[in-house]
């Protein structure tokens, strides 16, 4: 809020005091006015209509009625005590009955009057029953308070909440205290020329519409208001983080293209490039000219060919007298890219290293050396690049995988270790749907790869039911007679019965029955493994010695064995679709047809099925996120957990897509015609770019 009386302590709001406050502190982040007025209701009970008692049924959440009572009587001894009263309409009869506080609502009841009930109507034995209505007489004043003929906030609350009177109810009644007495210090954080252009209605109104809304077309005008100005400023951020970005940090200029590209371009790629790599490298070869960091997002799906695209810019950064690194999660996929590009290569091209946490001493030593005296090009590795004794003598450019799995300060320790930072390419093999990529990832430039490359053939996905096991069977045992391996991935490695799924060990078991030694060989691995005796049973697989991969999803990212042409996914419907896709993305990988099997049971939920449907019916990476992204939300995808930049109040970027669109279209015009926010109407901006943010985390990459 614009006016500092938000900032005041909540325990300063009359009926709250320092313990309601310390329980609103510790259950629900309210810790101010500003975090009170935004704990906005979750639901609205509608209280605008009256029903009948003949139209009542049990599957009605709550309802209101208005009838006359003829009869009260308290029944039962001790325990079973109760109080059931009678009351009519021209319809019919309902019973009421209370539990608790007998003894007073008894005496509140006058035989006779008409009364406005309000709860959740049951059944029994026929009857229409209410238990612990509110109810209050018939009167005009009393239609007209509020809670009756409108439609009833109800906020989240907790049960330590409760103690303290502080349930939906006792929520309510602070909220409506604080907009009684504040309502008037709300101020506009808008431009009237936005207010008027977009049609919203002014702030003051829009909070006490969500909190109490007059009619269901007040509320909605509320919600747009309060939906457009939380997009709008998490735009606004994201955007001037990036501009502020490119005047503070300086990049070094990459002018030539030169003998290492061509040469390798000319001679070494094994393949054409696609149209989408030829954009990219595009992309990326104007941002190193410009003399501003780059930083730079580029997604693309399993095997779309990112790696060649950072490959072949590193070289440009290489023929410009800079060196490269590529830093990757884990050891696996470090080895991996490390394989990658030995491959592409050639061992007489350039020098390529891999330093892990696997690295000795002496080979650390020499790598150290050859580092610091600027011979050393290319470095692929793990955390282990970011340690202190690993120095360059010009890091140009660095290539960051799966950049989720590392935290902001281990990021900015890479490009310390050069005088101008070093230029940023953040690669992710997870598709990211548009409006998730714009609000997770929007101070960053982003790139696409959308195409596989030529010869690829698209893996055909099938989905097999438990009763069809001995069908998948014949299946693996035509494809490793024709010279081909199979993964087959667990979701658990010991039994479980809470989640009843088949475990590797019974399945291992079971296989091993099936296709017996000496024509059928086995490997398992899983993550309780010791890393030696993974890397063995993993081995085994590459070089062919073993035909079948038993294994967890520990083999998701980073194994790259194009004659693996299977992949059986056990339990499928217990994997989330993003994670399924990476499963997928295990196969494919050389010029034979590959295929994905996901076996589960037919007991499947509705998400479940969706999920499996989905992964038949595309291998478009972009399609399968945006389904995974209506099924989960975007607080569950991967990566945006953490990084707390979606702790949206109102808006949703799953249903609000076309509203974050424009308004990102909004703050771009913004700052086009006016980048340091200069013009007087948009000196209104700079209270809310210095607060906290509005909940939100901004988990920038540098």
């Amino acid at each position: 809020m614009n006016s500092q009386v938000f900032e005041t302590p909540i325990e300063y709001l009359r009926g709250v005091g320092l313990a309601r406050a310390d329980v609103l502190k510790k259950d629900l982040q309210i810790s101010n006015f500003d975090d009170l007025l935004r704990h906005f209701p979750y639901k609205y009970i509608d209280r605008t209509r009256f029903y009948k008692i003949k139209d009542i049924n049990a599957d009605m959440p709550y309802v209101q009625i208005l009838a006359r009572v003829t009869q009260k009587e308290i029944l039962g001894e001790k325990h079973t005590r109760r109080l059931v009263v009678q009351a009519l309409d021209d319809t019919g009869v309902i019973e009421l009955v209370w539990f608790q506080g007998i003894k007073w609502i008894e005496k509140t009841i006058t035989i006779g009057k008409v009364y406005v009930l309000f709860g959740k109507p049951s059944f029994f034995n026929g009857k229409a029953q209410m238990a612990h209505p509110e109810m209050e007489p018939y009167s005009t004043e009393a239609l007209q308070r509020k809670g009756n003929l409108t439609l009833q906030p109800v906020y989240n609350s907790t049960e330590k909440l409760k103690q303290f009177s502080l349930d939906s109810k006792g929520l309510q009644k602070l909220i409506a205290g604080l907009l009684e007495q504040h309502l008037k210090d709300i101020h506009e954080n808008l431009p009237l020329y936005l207010i008027n252009h977009f049609n919203l209605v002014s702030r003051a109104d829009a909070c006490r519409n969500i909190h109490f809304p007059e009619d269901a077309t007040k509320l909605n005008e509320a919600i747009y208001r309060l939906k457009f100005e939380e997009l709008f400023f998490l735009q606004l951020k994201l955007l001037r983080n990036k501009l502020l970005h490119s005047q503070k940090f300086k990049g070094n200029i990459f002018e030539t293209v030169g003998t290492l590209f061509n040469e390798f371009y000319h001679r070494k790629l094994p393949f054409p490039l696609t149209n989408a790599q030829k954009r990219v490298l595009k992309e990326i070869r104007q941002d190193t000219q410009r003399g501003v960091q780059m930083n730079r997002l580029l997604q693309g799906d399993v095997g779309s060919g990112k790696t060649v695209v950072a490959l072949m810019s590193m070289l440009i950064a290489i023929d410009n007298g800079f060196q490269t690194c590529i830093m990757a999660p884990t050891e696996i996929l470090a080895n991996q890219h490390y394989q990658t590009i030995k491959e592409l290569v050639g061992d007489d091209f350039i020098e390529v290293a891999l330093l892990t946490g696997s690295t000795s001493a002496k080979a650390r030593k020499v790598l150290h050396e050859r580092l610091e005296n600027g011979q050393l090009k290319i470095l692929i590795g793990t955390h282990a690049l970011i340690e202190d004794k690993v120095q360059y003598k010009n890091l140009g450019f660095v290539v960051i995988d799966e950049q989720h799995r590392f935290g902001v300060e281990q990021r900015a320790k890479l490009w310390r270790k050069n005088s101008i930072p070093p230029h940023i390419l953040v690669m992710t093999a997870t598709p990211i749907p548009r409006t998730l990529a714009m609000t997770l990832y929007g101070d960053l430039d982003i790139s696409v790869i959308d195409e596989l490359p030529a010869g690829r053939k698209p893996i055909q996905t099938l989905h097999f039911y438990e009763n069809q096991r001995l069908r998948m069977f014949g299946f693996m045992k035509q494809e490793m007679a024709k010279g081909r391996q199979i993964y087959v991935v667990y979701p658990l490695i010991q039994e479980s019965e809470k989640l009843d799924l088949k475990n590797l060990e019974d399945g291992t078991d079971v296989m091993a029955h099936e296709f017996p030694l000496p024509d059928y060989r086995i490997s398992i691995v899983h993550g309780k493994m010791k890393p030696t005796d993974k890397q063995f049973e993993m081995n085994r697989f590459i070089k062919g010695e073993t035909q079948i991969m038993v294994a967890t999803t520990v083999i998701e990212v980073g194994v790259n064995i194009p004659n693996a042409s299977v992949m059986i996914i056990e339990n499928a419907e217990r994997f989330g679709l993003s994670q399924l896709h990476q499963l997928r993305g295990r196969v494919g990988r050389g010029a034979e047809q590959s295929y994905c099997i996901l076996m589960s049971s037919h007991k499947l939920s509705h998400d479940g099925r969706i999920r499996l449907d989905t992964m038949v019916k595309t291998n478009n990476g972009f399609e399968i996120a945006e389904t995974d992204l209506r099924l989960r939300g975007p607080g569950n995808l991967d990566g945006t957990q953490q990084s707390g930049v979606l702790d949206l109040k109102v808006a949703n970027i799953v249903t609000d897509q076309e509203l974050l669109i424009t308004v990102r279209k909004c703050v771009e015009n913004i700052f086009e015609k006016d980048p340091q926010l200069a013009l007087p109407e948009h000196q209104i901006f700079h209270h809310s770019l210095q607060s906290k943010g509005q909940g939100l985390n901004w988990n920038k990459i540098s």
